[in-house]
């Protein structure tokens, strides 16, 4: 299943581009032309299916704005969205983070608490509860925070990384003390802020990759903002107005967690709940649609073009592109290769220093490392 997802490989010390490669594959741009368009959604959510229903809801906006005729039904995207997202935020902070950074946590314990802690998360007790939010915010404060979310979030938003370091010094839960074993692994990335990836606030800025996107195959592969690569993930959403803070890779985890509050809160449009993520959809020519959405690890984007309608016949795709947020964060010239490319082969704390660096930006396939610095690893993912 690893040759069909694709991997990345990394080579710590490493001048740009040769440090970062990727064998992941354009999937949605081999197999949507010619299908029925009723199947694309369907067809993207199992193809990237760690993240599917972002996908799905992505591909229909995309045909939507393409043809504002065709109709899937009627779909709550922003319920969706926040679903899946703080969905997948939990997963990745109980199962991957005390996978990847075991040399910093062995022997505490941790692994097994976050288990424990995972199987009582009412975000996948799969009861079919519709509205799950009060009981996960009481999951919050008891198993994850040792206090009140709402509180939690205001002194993240007021202090960053200060907060976080104060809050995972004061408490003993499994979270508060990974966070703080890992902060002896962590890379400052002064670079984050300038090249964090928002396009959502102007419309030309989303033409631009949409348009982009349709003309050069390659660009999704390695895509470009504003004249270089960028970045994207929590910290990078269009909603965001956080205080500067030193940016690092401990602190990018840091915007993770606020992000899985946030979402877990009641509803206010732009600050919590179901009115956080940014999602939308433009017409960018004849029955041409681009569309985004924000999802765990950033910002999704979709493109997509139609065939001429022909009577009697289903509507049908003529291209598809899918730009996703593993494109931006590492690509071979990207903030992850260049920080990669500063690290001295070697150091005596190299493989743990790489291993959250990979937690901060949540690739979402396997990884390898150089055998050179004696620790392999790979994400236990399947999404293409």
């Amino acid at each position: 299943m690893n040759d069909l997802a694709g991997a990345i490989w990394l080579a710590p010390g490493r001048a740009m581009p040769h440090g970062l490669r990727s064998s992941r594959r354009a999937w949605a741009a081999r197999m949507a032309p010619g299908r029925p368009a009723q199947q694309l959604p369907g067809l993207l959510a199992g193809i990237y299916s760690l993240c599917g229903e972002s996908h799905r809801m992505a591909s229909r906006l995309a045909l939507q704005a393409a043809d504002p005729g065709w109709h899937s039904g009627t779909v709550d995207v922003a319920t969706v969205l926040q679903l899946e997202t703080a969905r997948e935020h939990v997963r990745r902070m109980a199962l991957d983070w005390p996978r990847l950074l075991e040399p910093l946590v062995a022997q505490s314990g941790i692994p097994a608490q976050a288990m424990a802690c995972l199987r009582t998360c009412p975000l996948l007790s799969g009861s079919g509860e519709a509205t799950p939010w009060p009981a996960v915010r009481q999951w919050l404060h008891e198993e994850v925070l040792q206090m009140a979310p709402a509180t939690w979030l205001r002194a993240w938003q007021a202090c960053g990384a200060d907060w976080l370091d104060d809050w995972s010094r004061r408490h003993t839960g499994w979270l508060p003390r990974l966070l703080r074993l890992a902060r002896a692994a962590e890379l400052d990335l002064p670079e984050v802020r300038q090249r964090s990836l928002r396009p959502q606030a102007q419309v030309t800025h989303l033409r631009e990759l949409g348009q982009a996107m349709a003309e050069h195959e390659a660009f999704s592969r390695r895509p470009g903002w504003q004249g270089g690569p960028a970045c994207t993930g929590p910290w990078t959403r269009h909603h965001l107005s956080e205080p500067p803070q030193p940016w690092s890779t401990w602190s990018l985890l840091g915007s993770r967690l606020a992000e899985l509050v946030r979402l877990c809160l009641p509803d206010v449009p732009g600050e919590g709940g179901a009115g956080w993520l940014s999602w939308g959809a433009l017409n960018v020519g004849p029955r041409q649609g681009v569309a985004w959405v924000e999802m765990a690890r950033g910002l999704l984007i979709h493109q997509v073009a139609l065939q001429s309608p022909v009577a009697g016949e289903p509507l049908r795709v003529m291209s598809c592109q899918v730009l996703a947020p593993t494109e931006w964060n590492f690509h071979p010239e990207g903030l992850v290769a260049q920080t990669l490319s500063r690290l001295p082969v070697g150091l005596h704390d190299l493989s743990a220093r790489v291993h959250l660096l990979m937690a901060a930006f949540d690739p979402c396939v396997p990884f390898h490392i150089d055998a050179r610095i004696g620790h392999d690893s790979g994400m236990e993912t399947t999404h293409a």
